[in-house]
């Protein structure tokens, strides 16, 4: 597949039950990506079954960083994405009922490091790693954006890889934790908690080396409220980082949509320009 796309491909390559069946693809569940003090963390993945230096996509989960699975009914789905020549995974993490923060965000560090470190094995150009999350996932796709591997211990694995990416989409994600409703269920077990949620609050963050991010969101979400992802976008046009707002008013607190893997696809398509 090309490396570079024009947008109405790509959407008629999402939409063409054609063009998927005629790129065959593998779908493998429940890798161990990640293992630490004991705990082995899952992934799924899929890719085509040819091609090579193919863009990988990263898929984080939401659910408050309490709850929630790699292939719950609305997350990202691996075999639509291989089918357009992605490598695609789907990653869990450790929760904040049994692993107190940051372990979320190591994990997840440990999924990009993952990535990296298997790229050769799965044809994978690394300069073009993605990753999109909803909600508490949106959140840390954007802290990994913006923070970084910041002053966290690399765990998990993989500890010689790079952990960069190129771009992310957070989906209905909040960016500042110190003013969330849920945000106290980011608590580390020690130091000050106001200033471990404001380092993990993604606008808190923006810098010269904060990569590409597109935001979505909508009026009517009663989890993260819309002013979470307006407060983001205004300090995103501030800094001069490339973004995009796309902006509902009725689509509530959302999830992996058609809309949202049509603008996810446009916006990788802008990145890659």
């Amino acid at each position: 597949m090309s490396r570079f796309f024009t947008v109405a491909a790509i959407l008629t390559l999402m939409t063409s039950a054609s063009a998927l069946a005629q790129t065959p693809v593998r779908v493998e569940n429940d890798i161990i990506y990640s293992r630490t003090d004991g705990s082995a963390v899952l992934a799924d993945i899929a890719y085509p079954v040819v091609g090579a230096d193919r863009p990988a996509i990263i898929y984080v989960h939401g659910g408050r960083w309490r709850a929630g699975e790699r292939d719950y009914r609305d997350a990202l789905q691996l075999a639509q994405w291989a089918g357009m020549g992605y490598f695609a995974m789907t990653v869990d993490y450790r929760l904040v009922g049994a692993t107190p923060a940051p372990a979320a965000y190591q994990d997840v560090q440990t999924a990009i490091r993952w990535v990296h470190a298997h790229a050769a094995e799965y044809s994978i150009d690394v300069d073009r790693v993605y990753l999109i999350g909803d909600s508490s996932g949106g959140h840390l796709v954007a802290l990994a954006a913006t923070l970084g591997e910041g002053p966290f211990e690399r765990v998990g694995g993989w500890s010689d890889a790079r952990s960069d990416v190129r771009a992310v989409i957070s989906v209905a994600g909040p960016h500042e934790l110190n003013t969330l409703s849920w945000g106290d269920l980011w608590t580390p077990l020690e130091g000050d908690v106001q200033e471990a949620r404001r380092l993990a609050s993604p606008i808190h963050n923006l810098g010269p080396n904060t990569r590409p991010i597109l935001v979505i969101h909508s009026d009517d979400d009663r989890s993260v409220p819309i002013q979470q992802a307006v407060d983001m976008v205004a300090a995103l046009d501030a800094a001069g980082i490339q973004h995009r707002f796309v902006h509902y008013s009725d689509a509530g607190h959302m999830r992996i949509t058609d809309d949202v893997i049509k603008e996810t696809l446009a916006f990788i398509a802008e990145v890659e320009e």
